[in-house]
């Protein structure tokens, strides 16, 4: 079974506890866990040592999912923390952001580490904020790269610092010819309406591929939020940057 680590907390600048809006029968945080569990891969909730996050260990309980919390602002460092309190070699990473991760992609992904890789790297639709698949990474890749950082270092741009380890050995998933335009992470006030939308027409636990015909379906529909992109592009850039 594949470790899922979902990495979420409740503190967001854009849009506050976005984690714990409704959602289908829950809210996004449930629904991330159920997804996972769903798929068959094995939900690791991953958030932080900031008392705001007791409500997302409250929920990884009640949806008997694993926890672990660490460190707030050093990414890098919480997840090599939870590989080692849960003897973890290697593992997905799956963004509470992203409630329509593809996890046939997840699967793929993860398989790659097996051919000598220390990092698989998302599709560049994924990056771009199609949000069907994360990072694959080994424990021994993130312990690596946060060698290089302090404890206390900021590493919300995690591609940032593991590109920097000497000798890592990556890849990174093909995106098909037809990749559609959509926006289906969960940053702004009209992401939420698209997604909610989405899931009230195929349902929370639809295959990443019902997902895409939707948008195939209604070419228009990627409009909702896709205005916003080039603001997430930004951010992300300037992130990465700082």
């Amino acid at each position: 079974m594949i470790p899922a680590f979902i990495t979420v907390r409740t503190k967001s600048t854009r849009l506050p506890d976005k984690c714990l809006l409704p959602f289908g029968d829950g809210n996004v945080l449930e629904h991330v866990i159920r997804r996972a569990k769903h798929f068959g891969l094995e939900p690791i909730v991953c958030t932080t040592n900031d008392p705001a996050d007791d409500r997302v260990e409250r929920i990884a309980a009640r949806e008997g999912a694993k926890c672990f919390r660490g460190s707030v602002v050093n990414k890098l460092k919480r997840w090599l923390d939870c590989c080692d309190a849960f003897r973890i070699k290697a593992f997905h990473t799956v963004d509470a952001d992203d409630p329509f991760f593809d996890a046939e992609l997840v699967q793929r992904s993860f398989a790659l580490l097996g051919e000598g890789y220390d990092a698989v790297y998302p599709t560049e639709s994924s990056k771009n904020g199609a949000a069907s698949v994360g990072f694959s990474l080994t424990r021994d890749i993130v312990s690596r790269a946060c060698a290089l950082v302090g404890e206390g270092h900021d590493t919300e741009m995690i591609w940032h610092f593991i590109e920097k380890v000497n000798g890592m050995r990556k890849t990174a998933l093909g995106d098909s010819a037809d990749a559609l335009r959509m926006r289906l992470t969960l940053d702004y006030e009209e992401d939420y309406w698209l997604l909610v939308t989405v899931q009230r027409i195929v349902g929370g636990n639809a295959p990443r591929p019902e997902v895409d015909a939707l948008f195939a379906r209604n070419p228009d529909l990627h409009r909702i939020n896709w205005f916003r992109n080039m603001e997430w592009k930004e951010g992300q850039r300037k992130k990465a940057n700082g």
